[in-house]
């Protein structure tokens, strides 16, 4: 792998909180990737939301396959650019490890749950996940992982959230939030490829439900541009290859348009090092055209997918689960798992737990706590 003056050099990595030597055939990169794929946390994703709950379909993503198509497109723009490919690979495989079960309604019941005892980040989640939650090794809690990679896991932290962290790391992954730098250009490319990823995989998933159809999201000009284009050099193609060959077009689109502007800023502003990179402006970026043209389209989502009935129901459905195994942990701790029950930070530990579930245990965990089943279809 050839990397550019400014990709993060796992050579030059500031390291792990804990020294560990290095492997002898790996990476520290590639060792953090292969940490991440065999946690336990990873593994969880299978059965976790990202639109559509589990049990709604076996086609539609889950935050397991959002989180391959992460990597994937994150790969694809770091080889052209030089930037180093293992680690964008790592960042993406472990940027949703923290996510709840049913997706952003259970993180936004959690986060109200958590109103007095600090509120709850997904992203920081992420973060207590390979830093501390995950129990793997006999040494230290967590994966250990290098800083490159957990500051890139680290997308969104408050300021308060980022001064607990400087003060019990000073310098390290939430400085930035402090001093408004930015995280390497790896993390950078990562935050980009999960909206390429988002906005590609829910126009299919949405199709696929019946809840929007092929001729409402071609309206939405990105889209529809591809949608023209598709059916222009393939007169009389019908259903799915449609959708799916505009889906294919759109991604290639945004990937070649973020590979283009990027290289140009990275022309522009010449960075000598990943180091200097974090002290400019953010670097990669899609185009003015393409950013406002995305823009649109996750308006659209939202307004039409996000917030149909059908989602709207199983969305409140979901987030009275989190609530209630909440309220009933808090107030009976010895219903949790070993591990969590003597934990002194009562409300974290609850968090901690119900963050850990996937759809599916927190379902069958308020059906026995309460005798009530939610979310008719469900196991």
């Amino acid at each position: 792998m050839t990397l550019a003056a400014y990709a993060c050099d796992p050579a030059q990595s500031r390291g792990r909180r804990y020294p560990e030597p290095q492997a002898p055939t790996r990476t520290a990169f590639q060792r953090d990737r292969d940490r991440i794929v065999h946690s336990t946390a990873f593994r969880r994703l299978v059965y976790k939301t990202q639109v559509f709950l589990n049990h709604e379909g076996d086609l539609f993503r889950t935050r397991l396959t959002h989180s391959l198509e992460v990597a994937q497109l994150a790969r694809s723009i770091a080889r052209p650019l030089g930037l180093n490919e293992d680690l964008v690979e790592a960042i993406a495989l472990a940027h949703d490890l923290g996510h709840t079960p049913f997706g952003h309604a259970g993180q936004d019941a959690l986060n109200a749950c958590m109103a007095q005892h600090g509120g709850f980040e997904h992203n920081l989640q992420s973060l207590r996940v390979v830093d501390a939650l995950e129990e793997r090794y006999p040494a230290f809690d967590g994966l250990n992982l290098c800083f490159e990679t957990r500051e890139g896991v680290l997308k969104h932290c408050s300021r308060s959230n980022a001064e607990q962290l400087e003060e019990r790391e000073p310098g390290g992954v939430g400085r930035r939030f402090l001093d408004r730098s930015q995280p390497g250009l790896e993390a950078q490319l990562c935050n980009l490829a999960d909206e390429i990823a988002y906005n590609a995989h829910d126009i299919d998933d949405g199709v696929r439900s019946g809840l929007i159809t092929l001729e409402q999201v071609a309206q939405v000009p990105l889209f529809g541009l591809h949608v023209a284009a598709t059916l222009a050099e393939h007169p009389g193609l019908q259903g799915r290859r449609v959708l799916y060959e505009a889906i294919r077009r759109m991604l290639s689109a945004l990937v070649y348009d973020a590979i283009d502007t990027t290289r140009e800023a990275l022309a522009q502003a010449a960075p000598a090092s990943a180091d200097a990179a974090r002290t400019m402006a953010p670097l990669v970026s899609f185009s003015q055209q393409a950013r406002a043209q995305s823009a649109q389209l996750k308006a659209f989502l939202f307004r039409n997918l996000y917030r149909h009935p059908r989602v709207m129901e199983t969305t409140g459905q979901a987030q009275e689960v989190v609530r209630e195994l909440f309220q009933r942990y808090l107030a009976e701790p010895a219903q949790m798992q070993a591990g969590f029950t003597a934990r002194s930070d009562s409300a974290r530990a609850v968090a901690d737990y119900i963050a850990g579930m996937t759809d599916r245990f927190a379902l069958r965990e308020h059906e026995r706590l309460t005798g009530r089943k939610l979310l008719a279809g469900a196991p």
